[in-house]
């Protein structure tokens, strides 16, 4: 659920099975976000956020509505520009060093760049696009190369060198940057 409010913007409540009272953090977005009991109402989530209004002006460093309406038009113009590029872009890489991944997935994590699951997902994060594009293919091909190697073995990396020679040189750099939007 989400509430509007004047003073804090969108604030998002998520219902929890086991929680017995409220507990109020940031969001990767940078909204506020409550935690309530399952079967809490909005009319009672409201009324709680109104009680502890200075407590949350105090101790939780909450972005302006302004700020979010900034970032959710970033984030917007991100996943635009990532869905016209990233899969492709992956794809190429695939095909050239003969990799197979079953499903490509972009996301809008706030501390990776990428991953590589098991059954042979490769996410993506859509901040690669703020990035110099070789270090977007770096991370592409890092994230291929964990379809042999689930690890970060000697293995692991000597196949990542292959395909990237300069691969320690763009890791250092990929660090300067923030996967986060």
């Amino acid at each position: 659920m989400i509430l509007k409010d004047a003073e804090f913007g969108e604030v998002i409540v998520r219902k929890n099975a086991w929680s017995k009272g409220v507990r109020f953090s940031i969001s990767t977005s940078g909204r506020l976000q409550m935690s309530v009991p399952q079967h809490t109402t909005e009319f009672l989530a409201k009324r709680f956020l109104n009680r502890n209004r200075e407590l949350v002006r105090q101790n939780i460093p909450v972005n302006s509505p302004g700020t979010q309406r900034a970032r959710d038009a970033k984030k917007k113009i991100l996943t635009k520009k990532a869905r016209e590029y990233l899969p492709y872009r992956l794809e190429y890489y695939a095909k050239l060093y003969g990799y197979h991944y079953d499903k490509c997935r972009l996301s809008h994590a706030a501390t990776r760049w990428g991953s590589c699951s098991s059954n042979k997902t490769i996410s993506l994060n859509i901040g690669l696009m703020q990035v110099p594009e070789p270090l977007r293919d770096y991370v592409i091909l890092h994230e291929l190369a964990h379809l042999n190697h689930m690890d970060h073995s000697e293995k692991f990396w000597a196949e990542v060198a292959e395909h990237d020679p300069k691969y320690k040189e763009h890791n250092k750099k990929l660090k300067k940057f923030s996967p986060g939007v």
